[in-house]
């Protein structure tokens, strides 16, 4: 690599084309990535992306004169001192937030190598576009900030707000509340029958224990092989398969852990209020996320929840 300090002005100039050229790339990425669910946002990518096309022109059209036609090819990983950026097509689906920061970190570094090529350079016209370019990265916040307050209207926010809550929803809340429904109701069965026949709390505790990661593993790879969000939207496969498998096991565990109290009364006695806990809060998460009317909800899982726990009763006392 070489270091910044041993480029020739020619050479500043071809690294500043490359530079502009990766950048525009990126925010037509953006764009291109946001367009489905933050179409106003997408927008205000286009819009920058057309200011780094605007650079890249002026840039080429200096060299041109200075230099001749041939540009020869430096990109940052060729010159110390630049961040290594991830590729956008690993970090899809886009986060919004996300990409709003990538893009200030680009414009700081862009703004940063202006200002140090501009303070280095010999050449008049050279330091003035420099200088200009610098200045004009400087104003693309503001820029974004104006674009955002014409194209970020209310409506269009609202909009975004709601794509973003249907993107939480599918990605993190629906694979997570299966895994909490499946490790709370289904373990009830198990761990109650072996409390209630044995009548030991280490025993149960065993059985929950085995019944909870084994669930919450079985789970976890049901939710990543059941499609791989390409076509969904749901996110990626193994990450919505290791929410679901966390929050199977933890549902499990929730009322598994008051079974290392060793006397068996107390540790049955907390264990279901544990168990109602864990019900009301996952009739809680379907009314706010899943649009579920709270009374239907709740009535729904605390009825399976019991049909459960009964047969985990029957069981365990026969």
């Amino acid at each position: 690599m070489r270091d910044f300090h041993s480029l020739t002005e020619r050479e500043v100039l071809a690294l500043a084309i490359s530079l502009e050229e990766e950048d525009e790339r990126i925010y037509a990425d953006f764009s291109e990535g946001l367009r489905e669910n933050y179409a106003a946002s997408a927008a205000v990518f286009r819009e920058m992306q057309a200011e780094e096309s605007e650079h890249r022109r002026r840039l080429i059209e200096l060299y041109r004169q200075k230099f001749g036609e041939h540009i020869p090819l430096l990109r940052r990983s060729d010159v110390r001192g630049f961040v290594n950026r991830k590729p956008i097509w690993l970090m899809t689906p886009l986060n919004l937030n996300k990409v709003r920061g990538e893009a200030s970190a680009m414009e700081i570094e862009i703004r940063n190598f202006y200002r140090a090529s501009a303070a280095r350079a010999q050449d008049a016209s050279i330091r003035q576009l420099l200088d200009d370019l610098a200045e004009e990265e400087v104003s693309h916040a503001v820029k974004a900030d104006e674009l955002g307050r014409e194209i970020l209207t209310d409506n269009a926010k609202q909009q975004e707000e709601d794509a973003s809550r249907r993107l939480f929803v599918l990605q993190i809340v629906q694979p997570g509340l299966a895994g909490l429904m499946d490790g709370s109701v289904s373990t009830l069965a198990p761990v109650f029958a072996a409390a209630f026949a044995t009548r030991s709390s280490h025993d149960a505790f065993l059985v929950g224990m085995a019944a909870s990661v084994g669930a919450g593993i079985s789970m976890g790879f049901a939710e990543a092989l059941s499609d791989d969000g390409s076509l969904t939207g749901r996110g990626h496969p193994w990450m919505r398969g290791l929410i679901c498998g966390l929050m199977t096991t933890l549902g499990g565990v929730g009322h598994t852990l008051p079974f290392l109290i060793s006397k068996f009364g107390p540790a049955m006695g907390v264990a279901i209020a544990v168990v109602v806990l864990e019900l009301a809060a996952i009739s809680y998460i379907r009314y706010k996320y899943m649009d579920t009317p709270p009374l239907s909800a709740t009535m729904q899982v605390m009825l399976g929840g019991a049909l459960v726990f009964l047969t985990g009763l029957l069981i365990g006392s026969a």
